[in-house]
């Protein structure tokens, strides 16, 4: 079938659903809410995904767009999650989203700070984590391996640093997304294309083994989605449907700083954090020029919003570790913008921070199997248990998960002659983007971060974009900065009147 997700294809399907009983009825379009309509839907099982607000309008979209081999879990003798990140950074880097994912370099500096112990403790998990690359067969062509680096070298890939004290530093790879939503976009699209029917703002208000009670918050019409069986991968919101649930979500907040705040940084950096042993602070270069800085990890109680805000002591700490290692400090008014999620952590004792990764699956009484914990990275192994889980309980003719095979829309197809920022955003489609603008040039004129008018009109007809915030928010991040968002808003209004 026809990847493209639009309005017209909402209101059809969205008919459709209704006089259907489907095998499985996602809800939730995250990560791992698509992946599980992928997933389904690629089992030659009917299938319905639903979502209140839009792809990746939670979580999925507020990451550090690490795809990580799970060193962190290695330092705290989690080698099983630890493996299984290694893996499926594998399956996505050689096989199903080489487009959206590649290596990042990362830079530990060796100040005076960081112990030669330390330096030496961390350089043995970077091996260790080398070795679970190997172990998960992905060729070094893909991930280069570690290595300690003169301080002279480590200044030329990070001019910001100080140079005072400067010991060299640890040189390490990992994955790296361009874009964490861009990659719940393909999942969806992926999904559509073996016939799931992609539902964006159609809440759940009631859910049961058997299906839902849903709204289209278009319209307000309330009616029934009926299904042999239910997942629910709402993330940090999953006991708002299915009740038993105990979460304890945590914050995670990033800056956004301006481009050419950190002039000659060519790499990430891993700042360690002051009286904390193995957590670190990241710095990301974005493709636009802009730089992320994050992330926190702190517990969020009470009621949780749909957006998070990032409040202004996640600014102040993220900004004085990273001014820790640097020559010339970096003010508050160089934070262009700033972001924060919410991880969709299982209750139990202890810091937030040091709560596991590892994902669970939760089947309530009447049947509805809920996904919950994890991270991005493995999305794709969250989803194929849910589904596992799914065929089991509702004993649907299904056979094995393909989705470690299957490549997502993008992820083949001629890039040739196409620039490298398209490619990296729509890999095997880059070329049909760009002939929109061929064929209208007012569509070339780039935005405040290089985004065109033809990606607008594109999100529209093919992503199932909606409104100026679906376009702005999450088909790009154009509207991370307020003030890039607000120079954008005619094109965006433009590209939808289209």
């Amino acid at each position: 079938m026809n990847p493209s997700l639009n309005a017209a294809r909402r209101s059809r399907e969205l008919a459709e659903v209704r006089d259907l009983v489907v095998d499985v009825l996602v809800i939730g379009l995250g990560a791992t809410g698509a992946g599980a309509a992928l997933d389904a839907a690629s089992r030659g099982l009917s299938v319905a995904a639903i979502d209140a607000h839009d792809l990746a309008f939670g979580t999925s979209r507020w990451s550090s767009k690490m795809i990580h081999g799970g060193l962190r879990y290695l330092a705290r003798g989690q080698v099983g999650v630890a493996y299984e990140s290694a893996v499926e950074r594998g399956i996505l880097l050689r096989r199903t989203a080489p487009h959206l994912v590649g290596a990042q370099p990362y830079l530990l500096p060796l100040t005076p700070g960081v112990s030669g112990v330390r330096a030496a403790t961390v350089m043995a998990g970077y091996r260790l984590g080398d070795g679970l690359r190997t172990a998960a067969g992905t060729p070094r062509r893909l991930l280069p391996g570690p290595a300690r680096i003169r301080a002279g070298r480590a200044l030329g890939l990070a001019a910001p640093l100080s140079p005072r004290g400067l010991r060299g530093a640890l040189l390490s790879w990992d994955g790296r997304l361009v874009d964490d939503a861009r990659l719940v976009v393909a999942l969806a699209r992926t999904a559509a294309s073996w016939g799931a029917r992609v539902l964006t703002r159609c809440r759940a208000l009631e859910v049961t083994g058997d299906g839902a009670l849903a709204r289209d918050e278009l319209t307000g019409d309330v009616f029934t989605i009926r299904a042999r069986t239910v997942i629910n991968a709402t993330g940090v919101w999953a006991a708002g449907l299915t009740p038993g649930i105990e979460m304890r979500p945590s914050r995670g907040t990033h800056l956004v700083l301006r481009p050419q705040t950190l002039p000659g940084l060519t790499t990430g950096l891993h700042v360690p954090i002051p009286g904390e042993g193995n957590r670190f602070v990241l710095v990301l270069p974005q493709a636009d020029g802009r730089i992320h800085v994050g992330l926190t990890d702190e517990p969020v109680e009470g009621a949780l919003p749909d957006v998070p805000e990032a409040p202004e002591e996640d600014v102040t700490f993220l900004l004085d570790v990273l001014n820790s290692v640097l020559e010339t400090p970096v003010g508050r008014h160089e934070v262009a913008g700033a972001y924060a999620g919410l991880r969709p952590l299982l209750a139990a004792r202890g810091r937030t921070a040091d709560l596991s990764r590892r994902h669970a699956l939760l089947t309530s009484r009447d049947g509805v199997v809920t996904i919950v914990g994890g991270k991005l990275t493995t999305y794709r192994r969250m989803a194929e248990d849910a589904v596992d889980r799914a065929v089991s309980l509702g004993r649907l003719g299904a056979g094995e998960s393909r989705t470690a095979r299957l490549p997502l829309v993008g992820a083949t197809g001629a890039t040739g002659g196409v620039p490298r920022r398209l490619v990296e955003r729509y890999g095997g489609e880059a070329a049909a983007v760009r002939a929109l603008a061929v064929e209208d040039p007012a569509l070339a004129e780039p935005l405040p971060t290089g985004i065109t008018g033809a990606e607008l009109v594109w999100a529209v007809r093919h992503e199932g974009a909606l409104n100026v915030d679906d376009l702005l928010d999450r088909r790009t991040r154009i509207g991370l900065v307020p003030e890039d968002r607000a120079a954008s808003l005619p094109a965006a209004t433009a590209a939808l009147a289209r």
